[in-house]
C-alpha cells in the first residue's frame, strides 16, 4: 500500500446530526476524525426554516443555523471538516483491515473506521412551483413543520401508511386536512385506511395529482387535476407536505453493504455495527422509521462509540 494515501483514524461521510455528532464524540476519544460533508453540508436540515423539536433550543432555531453550529462544536474538539463527496468504496472484509474511499472521483484515503453518515433524501413531485416553494409552505415532514400550520388548511400527498399516518397526525392539529391519492385506492395496510376513514376533518380525493402550488413567496392554494376526467380545481391551503417516500444516499455502498429492498442499510440491533467489521451507519441512512435530528444525533453517537470500542479491541490484541 502507498505511503502517499492518507491514512485516516476515523472518516465520516455525510455532515447531518448524525455525522457532526459522530464527529464530536470520536474527536472526544482521540480518534482524530475526518468528515467529508457531501453534496449538500449540513444535510436535510439545511432545507428546513424552523426546528422547534431540538431538546436545548427553547426559543428554536433555523435549520441552517443549527447545522453551522454543529460542525463548529466538532471542529472545537479537532475535526476536520472538509468539502468533498465520497464517489466510491472498497470495503475490507477482514478485522482491522484498511477501507479505501474514493473523494470526488480523484481523491483516494484509507480508513481504519467508517461512519456513515450519507443520509436520505426525500422524494418531491418534481414541479417547478413545488420546488420554489421549498421552506415557504411546502414540506416533506410533517412530524419537522406541522405545528407552523396549527388551525390551518392543509394538503397531504401520497398513499402509502407515511402518508397515512402523517395525514392523520396532520389532522390533530390543522384545521382541514386534503390527501391526494394518484390512483383509486390507497396502498397503506387496512388499518391505517380505517383511520384516515375514521378522521372527520380529513378528506381523501383519489385520482388526483398537483398541477401547480399557488404562491408567490408562500403556498396559497393548490390546483390539483383529476387524472381520469383531466378536470382541475383550486384548493385553499397554506401548507402542502409531499410523504411519497425517502432515498437512502447508499448507491455507491450496493454489493458490499447490506441494505433493504429500498436501499437503507442495515445494521445489527443494538448497535452500528454494518456486516462489515470498522463500517458503521448512523442516522437516516439506516432509519426508515423515526427520521428526526434527534434520532440521527443519537445513532451519530453510538456510532462513535462503536467506532472507538472497535479500534480499542484492536490495539489491545
Amino acid at each position: 500500500m502507498s505511503d502517499t494515501i492518507e491514512k485516516i483514524k476515523c472518516l465520516i461521510i455525510g455532515s447531518g446530526p448524525a455525522g457532526y455528532t459522530a464527529a464530536i464524540y470520536a474527536a472526544r476519544a482521540d480518534m482524530n476524525p475526518v468528515l467529508y460533508t457531501g453534496m449538500e453540508p449540513g444535510g436535510q436540515l439545511t432545507t428546513t426554516t424552523e426546528v422547534d423539536n431540538f431538546p436545548g433550543y427553547p426559543e428554536g432555531i433555523d435549520g441552517p443555523t443549527m447545522m453551522v453550529q454543529l460542525q463548529q462544536q466538532a471542529e472545537r474538539f479537532g475535526t476536520q471538516v472538509r468539502i468533498g463527496m465520497a464517489t466510491a468504496v472498497e470495503f475490507s472484509k477482514e478485522e482491522g483491515g484498511w477501507h479505501k474511499v474514493t473523494i470526488d472521483s480523484n481523491k483516494q484515503v484509507l480508513a481504519h473506521t467508517i461512519i456513515i453518515s450519507t443520509g436520505a433524501t426525500a422524494k418531491y413531485l418534481g414541479l417547478p412551483s413545488e420546488q420554489r416553494l421549498r421552506g415557504g409552505g411546502v414540506s416533506a415532514c410533517a412530524v419537522c413543520d406541522g405545528f407552523f400550520y396549527r388551525n390551518q388548511d392543509v394538503a397531504i400527498v401520497g398513499a402509502g401508511d407515511t402518508a397515512a399516518e402523517e395525514a392523520t397526525y396532520l389532522a390533530n392539529i390543522c384545521k382541514n386536512v386534503t390527501m391526494l391519492v394518484r390512483k383509486d385506492v390507497m396502498r397503506a395496510s387496512k388499518a391505517m385506511q380505517h383511520r384516515v376513514q375514521n378522521t372527520p376533518n380529513l378528506t381523501v380525493l383519489y385520482n388526483t395529482e398537483v398541477d401547480e402550488v399557488i404562491g408567490d413567496q408562500v403556498v396559497e392554494g393548490l390546483r390539483v387535476v383529476n387524472n381520469e376526467t383531466g378536470e382541475k380545481q383550486v384548493i385553499d391551503i397554506t401548507g402542502l407536505f409531499i410523504a411519497i417516500g425517502h432515498k437512502p444516499n447508499t448507491d455507491i455502498f450496493k454489493g458490499q453493504l447490506t441494505m433493504d429492498e429500498t436501499g437503507y442499510l442495515i445494521t445489527e440491533p443494538g448497535s452500528t455495527n454494518t456486516n462489515l467489521p470498522g463500517v458503521f451507519a448512523a442516522g437516516d441512512v439506516q432509519d426508515n422509521i423515526y427520521r428526526q435530528a434527534i434520532t440521527a444525533a443519537g445513532t451519530g453517537c453510538m456510532a462513535a462509540l462503536d467506532a472507538e470500542r472497535y479500534l480499542g479491541e484492536l490495539e489491545s490484541h
